[in-house]
């Protein structure tokens, strides 16, 4: 809807990157306080979002070079810089922060598990805030609708290069909210006397759930060699197979 904010001389500012850079700063406010309350060094908290921000942001781009429009990067590949501009596959990012965080704990042997309870509530609020960016970039769009809350997108936008001026789901908008759902069910839920993991794992669960769901709404889905399924969805279903398959052996663990 609004790509770019504002500009200043020559310069974009894209609300895409304002909105994932706002996202990493409240989730790691958020990430913070929870470490305070936990006992945890905050020092070892915002050195470990460092690395995971980093590599998180790496797979998410590669995730959506190498899926989404391979050919157009090879060609251009300065652009893969540009994320600034949209193009991040969450999946990828999950993946590249995950394999941050736990070269970062075998470093330092510390407990990843109690580790990734703590950023739980961040990550799940970052994406919230994250998905109002791909809104506003016109990125992650719906197929179209007749619901009186159907968007159009401007022209030159992507949705209105595949659909004109027809009304699609905000499916950005679906997740983002449905995401700030999960954020206050992982907030109420973090108190109580579990064991190291579940709080992670419970997002994992959750967020894949919906993550499945929106999929039948999106438009620009990746199918799985051209057949009904979607890569999201097939992924989806894995991680909270493995989810909920890893639960048990947790609480045996740590409980």
């Amino acid at each position: 809807m609004y790509p770019v904010l504002f500009k200043i001389g020559h310069i974009a500012i894209h609300s895409y990157g304002v909105l994932i850079a706002t996202a990493f700063l409240v989730g790691l406010w958020i990430a913070n306080n929870e470490a305070k309350r936990k006992g945890i060094d905050s020092k070892l908290v915002s050195d470990f979002a460092i690395y995971a921000i980093i590599f998180g942001m790496l797979g998410a781009r590669l995730g959506y070079v190498f899926f989404f429009d391979f050919a157009y990067f090879i060609s251009r590949p300065l652009q893969i810089l540009a994320i600034w501009q949209g193009g991040l596959v969450l999946y990828g990012g999950i993946v590249g922060g995950l394999l941050a965080g736990i070269w970062f704990i075998k470093r330092r042997r510390l407990n990843f598990w109690k580790f990734a309870d703590t950023f739980a509530p961040a990550l799940i609020l970052g994406q919230a805030i994250g998905r109002i960016g791909c809104f506003l970039s016109g990125d992650g769009y719906g197929l179209p609708t007749g619901l009186p809350w159907g968007v159009r997108f401007p022209e030159g936008s992507l949705a209105s290069l595949r659909f004109g001026q027809v009304a699609v789901h905000p499916t950005q908008i679906y997740e983002s909210l449905l995401n700030l759902v999960i954020f206050a069910f992982l907030w109420r839920m973090r108190k109580r006397k579990t064991f190291d993991g579940f709080l992670f794992l419970l997002y994992l669960i959750l967020y894949s759930t919906i993550r499945f769901f929106i999929e039948f709404l999106r438009a620009d889905s990746l199918y799985i060699a051209g057949g009904p399924v979607r890569s999201a969805q097939l992924i989806s279903v894995a991680i909270i197979a493995f989810s909920f398959l890893f639960m048990p052996y947790l609480k045996r663990r740590f409980r």
